[in-house]
């Protein structure tokens, strides 16, 4: 099955109840299994920039190389799936963007942004994210985080020195320890998975779970998913029903049928209509 009939995508951002300005960018791009989820910061609209940077540079550098390339193929220096290479150098390329941009125009100094991003293929999806902006999966009745925040906070919580309850009510929530655009280098933290028919998964910004708990968001991603509009829609809405301190964004992605890439002889004649 063709990639953008085997997944179905849903994008939704909105500012919240407090912000005056949406800081957070989101791309969905169907045809090559691309999402990208960035959350920005800085003063004044700085933010908005770096996190608008990072989607553009990402989403069009990928789009742009896998007309050429196969994201299952490997890379010839590393070894790894050319996505896995994909997704940290395009992200690498964003933070340059950005540092840049920050140390050359003084409205722009201290901006940054953090990001979550899926590359979906070969019946795999490589996930790429620095921060706490996170990606969430459904898989049968199982709803768990597959990424880690890179925070203060999961670093206490790692540590023993705080629950996962305390953390709940702590003032260091939004301490990222990484970032996209503050140093010249970033490492981005990139890992593959398994993908299965039915399984759903969500992209969001923090301004969802600060404000939803992850009981929540789970019962309503189980109860919803069938129609993802809706459900997208309903987490927005339960995260502003709660205070909606901070812009809330959400990508969803359900798994419809299986998107293996092709092999042996199938694979040439498709090179050879794409050549």
């Amino acid at each position: 099955m063709d990639i953008k009939d085997a997944l179905e995508m849903v994008c939704m951002t909105h500012p919240g109840m407090v912000r005056a300005h949406n800081e957070d960018s989101v791309a969905c791009e169907a045809s090559c299994g691309l999402v990208v989820l960035t959350d920005g910061m800085g003063g004044y609209n700085a933010g908005e920039v770096a996190s608008g940077i990072a989607v553009s540079v990402v989403s069009s550098e990928i789009k742009h190389y896998l007309e050429e390339a196969r994201p299952e193929d490997k890379d010839a220096d590393s070894g790894e799936d050319v996505a896995v290479v994909l997704l940290r150098n395009n992200v690498q390329k964003a933070n340059s963007s950005i540092f840049h941009a920050a140390h050359s125009q003084p409205q722009y100094a201290g901006m940054g942004t953090t990001i979550v991003s899926g590359l979906f293929y070969d019946n795999r999806v490589a996930v790429a994210h620095i921060g706490d902006s996170r990606m969430y999966r459904l898989r049968g009745e199982v709803f768990e985080g597959i990424t880690r925040d890179h925070s203060l906070l999961q670093e206490q919580i790692d540590s023993g020195m705080i629950s996962k309850a305390d953390a709940r009510v702590s003032q260091n929530k939004n301490l990222v320890t990484r970032a996209v655009g503050i140093d010249a280098e970033v490492e981005t933290e990139v890992h593959v998975y398994d993908v299965k028919r039915g399984d759903i998964y969500l992209l969001c910004s923090d301004g969802l779970n600060d404000m939803v708990e992850d009981e929540d968001i789970a019962d309503t991603v189980k109860t919803l998913k069938s129609n993802l509009p809706l459900l997208a829609t309903q987490l927005i809405q339960a995260a502003n029903d709660n205070g909606g301190r901070d812009n809330v964004s959400v990508i969803l992605v359900k798994v419809k049928g299986d998107f293996a890439a092709p092999r042996g002889l199938h694979a040439k004649i498709l090179s050879w209509f794409k050549n």
